[in-house]
């Protein structure tokens, strides 16, 4: 690159970063708060839910990526020409190459990074947490043994604590066991902890009584104890494989589970189509950082006068973007059961990209069409003109009184 082009990529290259950061930050915490039940409610340590959250920034990146390229570009040209260096490089007879090489370059690079990410780590991020789900959801404290409620476990075994704390210790423990109707046991203690050990998971109790009583003659005994162990390996569940969603599927998984023959039934066939829209959709929203970055070029990568509104042009950019996304969501959706929909998901950004290098090689620009041009002026010199008759009433303009 020219040192032009290496400082036009420098400048797009840091607002592209900082928009990143910013709006991966900003899905980052709405995503931790929806998941804030698993501290709450299951009882996780922070750091695990630190790391589930964390886990789901590369699928979270591979959404925002494009979007941010778009906003880095529009930002980037918007403030070359208000700083009229696009001007200057008009009037020294540069190609528009000049400026279109370094935004391209960024935006092949989020391409790049974006295929990483759909292809390799957001799946595996994604198992992860899966994995770390279906850990919390057979685990017997978060899930039956709540702070402040009595849970029956099972017939004749009741749980109840008083409070629960990060590591894990559980506080104010009381446990009642009348499975046998020969010998009821009454277990209290002032903390207590789950701990798994040679294959068995024991419930380790310390400081606190035994109270023994037969039903029949109500004999009562007490036994105070330090340390106590009580086996609950027949109340854990036991471990459930994680069914992972296409999303979390690696692309040699997709690909081997888009196609089913002939004589397959309905369910299978769902199941083929979701797998096969998840692979396209990860194939081709990479694109989308291409497409994006021609749009902002061919709409604001020119020269203008103050006179020359660019607020028009970014609108109907903003517009272009959100529909080019509505409808990828929309292929994505209809690709389970159409290849039509497939096709589209490539056709869209293709479309985009070769017919905007098509008319920048060309030198030819976007305009409106005449029409459209001349109602959108009419709409200015309204707007112009009603803010002179403002101004000039309450003495705010030109031809206003003092």
């Amino acid at each position: 690159m020219r040192l032009i082009e290496r400082y036009i990529f420098r400048r797009a290259a840091g607002a592209f970063l900082i928009t990143l950061v910013t709006l991966a930050g900003v899905v980052w915490m709405t995503q931790a708060l929806r998941q804030m039940n698993i501290v709450t409610a299951k009882g996780a340590a922070l750091l695990v839910f630190l790391e589930i959250t964390g886990f789901a920034l590369p699928f979270l990146l591979i959404i925002i990526a494009p979007f941010a390229l778009f906003i880095a570009a529009v930002q980037t040209l918007n403030a070359f020409n208000a700083e009229s260096e696009l001007v200057v490089l008009n009037a020294s007879g540069a190609s528009r190459f000049v400026v279109l090489k370094p935004i391209l370059a960024l935006a092949g690079l989020t391409t790049v990074a974006m295929l990483v990410l759909g292809t390799w780590l957001s799946p595996l991020a994604l198992r992860a947490v899966r994995d770390e789900l279906t850990k919390i959801n057979v685990n017997l404290v978060a899930n039956i043994v709540q702070p402040g409620r009595f849970v029956d476990i099972e017939g004749g075994l009741t749980f109840h604590i008083r409070n629960r704390s990060g590591d894990g210790t559980l506080a104010g423990l009381f446990l009642e066991d009348r499975r046998d109707p020969q010998l009821a046991f009454t277990y209290v203690a002032d903390k207590a902890a789950i701990v798994e050990t040679f294959g068995k998971t024991l419930l380790v109790m310390r400081d606190g009584v035994i109270q023994r009583r037969t039903p029949k003659d109500g004999n009562l005994s007490l036994i105070n104890f330090e340390s106590y162990a009580f086996d609950l390996s027949g109340l854990t569940p036991a471990t459930v494989a994680p069914n992972y969603r296409p999303s979390e599927r690696t692309i040699t998984d997709l690909w081997a589970g888009s196609s089913v023959g002939r004589e397959a039934d309905e369910a299978a066939r769902r199941t083929a189509g979701r797998y096969r829209a998840e692979l396209h959709d990860r194939l081709s929203q990479p694109l989308l950082a291409l497409a994006y970055a021609l749009i902002a070029f061919l709409a604001l990568g020119d020269a203008r006068t103050t006179r020359q509104g660019r607020g028009f042009a970014i609108l109907t950019t903003i517009a272009v973007v959100v529909l080019m996304r509505g409808i990828h969501f929309a292929a994505t959706s209809a690709a389970t059961t159409s290849s039509v929909a497939v096709a589209l998901l490539y056709a869209g950004p293709i479309t985009v990209i070769l017919g905007g290098l098509a008319l920048v090689a060309s030198d030819r620009t976007l305009a409106l069409p005449d029409p459209i041009a001349r109602t959108v002026d009419a709409i200015g010199g309204v707007c112009t003109g009603i803010g002179r008759a403002i101004g000039g009433r309450f003495g705010f303009g030109n031809g206003g009184e003092a």
